[in-house]
């Protein structure tokens, strides 16, 4: 759990990264929603934003930024599920450990955990397993080789990502109609505007 937590960024830092790995994947799937691999929900409920990952493989995680912190929770369905590390949880955060969505018809399913009320200094978090960052390796890397060496694997795109173009989208500045073709030629710029509102990505 402590590889987990000690790699965590700043909150901003993670938010920035949420979202910006959403929108890497809506430009190269800007048609296939259930596709894509990230999402994120700038209005997902008043006052809170809602990055959400997951796999054909029954694994998932996710992370709700509102304004008592941040709480993320991950599900490795090669590992046992552990309800009980969710008992854990600061009572600021109960009701995302209760929402329904973030479960199945069984009820809750974890194998880590973490959160960062407002006014924390520090990340704190449960796992039941010892690293407890192996579902959110990814994100926790944030790098632009890291995403094209997924990317490509995922996507299986017709030519190789431009390290360029996702270290620009990472770093979220304004996207162009180049950035975006040297990612997917087959993609529009004006065809990603109800994707980027969603995802809250900066327009300018």
């Amino acid at each position: 759990m402590n590889d987990l937590l000690s790699r965590l960024p700043a909150v901003p830092d993670l938010r920035d990264r949420c979202r910006a790995l959403a929108t890497l994947d809506a430009i190269l799937s800007p048609d296939d929603w259930e596709s894509r691999h990230h999402t994120f929900t700038a209005a997902w409920a008043p006052g809170e934003e809602l990055s959400w990952v997951r796999n054909e493989e029954g694994d998932d995680w996710f992370v709700v930024f509102s304004p008592a912190g941040v709480y993320g929770r991950g599900f490795d369905h090669e590992a046992p599920n552990a309800p009980e590390l969710l008992d854990a949880v600061p009572s600021v955060f109960r009701r995302f450990t209760e929402e329904p969505a973030f479960g199945d018809v069984d009820g809750p399913t974890v194998t880590a955990c973490f959160w960062r009320a407002s006014g924390d200094r520090a990340w704190q978090g449960a796992s039941a397993s010892p690293g407890g960052g192996e579902l959110f390796e990814l994100l926790l890397d944030g790098s632009a080789e890291a995403y094209r060496a997924w990317a490509e694997d995922y996507f299986e795109p017709e030519q190789e990502l431009d390290l360029g173009a996702i270290g620009h989208v990472l770093a979220l500045r304004p996207l162009t109609a180049a950035v975006v073709a040297a990612l997917n030629p087959a993609t529009e710029l004006e065809e990603l505007a109800e994707d980027l509102v969603e995802i809250g990505y900066p327009l300018s």
